[in-house]
């Protein structure tokens, strides 16, 4: 599957790793669990399915007890929900991988991440517990919401399936039934080179947010050429969960401040963040540590400013990764809802100089 970058957009100044994706950041991991079903008429039925569950991991499941990842979060707009988010915040730790889901799916997904947590670990419940962090967006437009259509042993097949390697993007796991600025939207992923230092920076989005007109790919406006990817328009609302991870040994405030330069990036390709949409962020790095010891020794706040550079453009560009990779996916009640068109996409950005060689 090629990507925009593949035809010659650069998205921002940064150099991105190897792979473009959040899993360049050595020890994050990535599973998807993708959920189909068209049973609409039966009544032993559950209706018509376009969900899933994805599954960041900060590093081995059954580490993440003793070494949790340092963490901070942040919130753009608030409708909408990421369970965890207040220990985050306050412990500035993350004890469990980042679950991402529907928004009828959260206490499911919670449950099956508790299992996850309790077989890798045999002392969670017994000397301490952990509350697992799960994020959703609504993909009630495609997919039947008044049946919870995932399943607790989704979330451990997510982890299960998770790899360091390059990351499925579009209609995927969480991604299956989003919308995003009036196309198929869904997981996308990019990373970054930290400029000035050695470090990586990579971010995943579920990508389920803003309308047709406020579009922008690399600045560019394709709404009067392209329209809108659907016929009868779902409302005007929507949300987009974003995870940061980074190799550098950020603090907990430091990384609650890298987390909230997601939302320029969802700003570039057109969120306004509306009133009811859940732009929540969380941050992540994989240098881990023994939670009794005291943080590693850090960065020097000066030199963040390129963690919050690489943040903004990775978020950009997995927004935009999110949108190519999508397909063309009809839903319940016979929704349409159309990918971005490739061919009429790349004769836009070439006529505006954005396509390089």
């Amino acid at each position: 599957m090629t990507r925009l970058r593949d035809h010659g957009l650069r998205t921002g100044a940064l150099e991105p790793g190897p792979l473009n994706a959040i899993t360049d950041v050595t020890g994050v991991a990535v599973g998807h669990v993708t959920v189909q079903r068209d049973e609409p008429d039966s009544p032993a039925g559950r209706g018509v399915a376009r969900t899933g569950v994805t599954a960041v991991l900060p590093g081995p499941v059954g580490e993440l007890f003793d070494s949790p990842a340092p963490a901070g979060a942040a919130v753009l707009n608030g409708a909408g929900e990421l369970a965890g988010f207040l220990q985050v915040r306050e412990w500035g730790l993350l004890e469990t991988p980042v679950y991402l889901t529907a928004t009828m799916s959260v206490g499911r997904v919670l449950d099956g991440a508790v299992s996850v947590a309790l077989a890798a670990d045999a002392r969670i419940g017994v000397t301490d517990v952990v509350i697992p962090v799960v994020g959703e967006c609504d993909d009630s437009w495609l997919s039947d919401a008044r049946t919870v259509q995932v399943e607790a042993v989704d979330a451990g097949r997510a982890v299960e399936s998770a790899m360091t390697a390059a990351v499925e993007e579009g209609c995927v796991g969480a991604g299956t039934g989003m919308i995003a600025l009036g196309w198929k939207g869904g997981i996308g992923t990019a990373s970054r080179r930290v400029p000035r230092t050695e470090a990586l920076l990579g971010a995943l989005v579920l990508a389920n947010f803003g309308e047709p007109r406020d579009l922008r790919v690399d600045g560019v406006s394709p709404f009067a050429a392209l329209g809108q990817g659907y016929e009868e328009a779902p409302p005007p609302a929507g949300s987009c969960i974003v995870v940061v991870a980074t190799d550098a040994p950020l603090s907990a405030a430091q990384l609650t401040r890298v987390a909230r330069r997601c939302g320029l990036g969802l700003a570039r390709t057109g969120s306004v963040a509306h009133h009811g949409s859940g732009e929540i962020f969380v941050a992540c790095s994989t240098a881990r540590r023994p939670r009794d010891e005291p943080p590693a020794a850090g960065v020097a706040d000066p030199m963040l400013d390129g963690f919050f550079a690489a943040s903004v453009e990775a978020t950009e560009e997995a927004v935009l990764n999110a949108l190519w990779a999508a397909v063309d996916t009809t839903g319940r009640d016979g929704r349409v809802v159309r990918a971005l068109p490739h061919d009429a996409t790349l004769e836009l950005l070439a006529a505006h100089g954005r396509l390089g060689t």
